[in-house]
């Protein structure tokens, strides 16, 4: 089968969704079939294929919401040859001229409703607007909705008239990459986002605060916190302010390949995200378990259920500054305890979580639809 994939972005931009589509498509290639994927130019990159998957990279003229404007998008996909075109939500841009594009030429239309399309201030008076508009015509020419995590169905009003088409796929992990490794890391916090404004909802805030309190019962605690952005020196003046100073270590942007070694080299990893809305599954939570690490994270996260069915690690509400200190404190206190939580969660991906079993559940999904 001929499949189009629409992120907004892909690799080497360091992203869930781009990490998604990237993942997703190589297993799929695996499978023997013929992946394209048409995207923005960002990061300037001479990259047009990795891994069997061919990549076409578009100009944009500027960002609206954390979405690239690719001018050339509709043309692009008129002219491209495919089956089935898969799309992700929440970029309209990529998303609604997929739709467009897939109706005119009669195919059929898969997205990924990775979360809600959210905004404060002017931001939030268009997404709302989308969300009356645009976004109810998008849901109803997909085919399939896929969702990560079982609850969004419930979280997201959008998706209330759409669950007879909507399909619950969780996210997979890359089970080579990210492996169990014998660390001598003691009492040290791993943290990996984008410091910038649209990601505030992974709860940073709340975990330099409760950092500060953890700091009470273990003196020698230390959070590693890996992204750039914005934000990046707020964080950093927040910490001084809490007198985190010889606590924190920012890490700034931490290089794909690196990545597993500091997931490796800590003692626990926190996704303390705050918005169910924006929040959809929680990949990195996946990557650190797959590690071998134990995990904190908050129920919103798609995670949450199998964090505390199979033991990985500790769910706590969100923005409650006292439980996530409580966990934190609980978690490093424990080593067995924590080694334990480690290896279920290894145990987990293996059989759960591989993205060769995410990829297998999708094409089932593409086979269900007419080509």
């Amino acid at each position: 089968m001929k499949i189009l994939q629409t992120p907004v972005r892909f690799y080497p931009f360091v992203g869930g969704v781009e990490n998604y589509v990237y993942h997703l498509s190589r297993e799929l290639v695996k499978a023997g079939h013929d992946v394209r994927v048409i995207c923005a130019k960002e990061p300037e990159t001479t990259i047009e294929g990795i891994d069997g998957i061919k990549i076409e990279r578009l100009e944009y003229a500027g960002k609206i919401a954390n979405t690239n404007i690719t001018p050339s998008l509709p043309l692009h996909i008129l002219k491209d040859d495919f089956d089935l075109v898969h799309t992700h939500l929440p970029t309209p841009w990529s998303s609604d001229w997929s739709a467009f594009v897939s109706k005119v030429k009669k195919k059929p239309l898969v997205m990924t409703y990775h979360n809600d399309i959210v905004g404060s201030g002017a931001a939030g008076h268009i997404a709302n607007a989308y969300n009356k508009t645009a976004l109810r015509l998008l849901l109803k020419r997909a085919g399939k909705i896929i969702v990560t995590h079982p609850d969004y169905l419930e979280f997201s009003q959008h998706l209330q008239g759409y669950r007879e088409k909507t399909e619950v796929v969780p996210v997979g992990v890359d089970i080579e990459k990210f492996h169990p490794e014998d660390s001598r890391a003691e009492n040290t916090i791993f943290f990996l986002s984008l410091l910038d404004e649209f990601h505030r909802y992974k709860g940073l805030d709340y975990l330099l605060e409760a950092v500060k309190l953890a700091k009470k019962e273990i003196p020698q605690i230390k959070l590693k916190i890996g992204g750039s952005g914005r934000l990046l020196e707020y964080y950093q003046m927040k910490a001084a302010a809490l007198g985190l100073g010889e606590n924190t270590d920012f890490l700034g942007y931490v290089p794909d390949k690196m990545i597993p070694w500091h997931y490796r080299n800590c003692s626990l990893f926190v996704l303390p995200s705050i918005s169910a809305y924006q929040e959809g599954f929680g990949m990195v939570l996946l990557e650190a378990l797959s590690s071998g690490k134990p995990v904190i994270g908050t129920d919103i996260v798609g995670l949450s259920g199998d964090i505390e069915k199979y033991k990985t690690g500790i769910v706590v509400k969100p923005k409650d500054t006292e439980a996530l200190a409580g966990a934190i404190i609980r978690v490093l206190q424990d080593k067995e305890g924590a080694k334990r939580m480690g290896k279920n969660g290894r145990d987990l991906v293996e059989t759960k979580y591989s993205w060769k079993e995410i990829a297998r559940r999708i094409g089932r999904i593409y086979n269900s639809l007419e080509v």
